[in-house]
């Protein structure tokens, strides 16, 4: 007897592709729901999603900023402001925030626990300039 895994969070994928074999649309579920959803917050700036406009973060406003410790530090805690506010589903443990001035980005990892879902999550993200 096989045992399917139970979904608890699912969200629409952004591409809206369709299951071949069911012609639904395609769902993040869990893990990757979260995980989608943090990024998505992540990479929206403010008053960018229309009737919305509170929703996402100023983190592309930072990234034109000289690289300092003030920088990361600032970087930092306008991620964990994001996703405490916007994202109720997932637990921060920590967030690191590595200086890759060579390529002109920040190397952050986002470590959390998912409210019903067993162990530690991490995204890895590349946050850079984009003009």
């Amino acid at each position: 007897m096989s045992r399917r895994k139970e979904v608890i969070y699912s969200d629409i994928r952004g591409d809206l592709d369709l299951n071949p074999a069911t012609d639904d649309i395609l769902l993040f579920t869990n893990s990757d729901a979260i995980k989608h959803s943090v990024i998505n917050l992540l990479n929206t700036n403010r008053y960018e999603r229309l009737m919305q406009p509170n929703i996402g973060s100023d983190i592309r406003s930072i990234l034109f900023e000289n690289a300092t410790p003030q920088t990361s530090f600032n970087l930092r805690e306008f991620i964990f402001e994001t996703i405490d506010t916007f994202e109720p589903r997932c637990n921060l443990i920590d967030v690191v925030i590595e200086d890759d001035s060579d390529r002109n980005a920040y190397n952050v990892y986002i470590t959390f626990t998912i409210q019903g879902v067993e162990g530690n999550q991490v995204i890895d993200l590349v946050l850079d300039r984009v003009r």
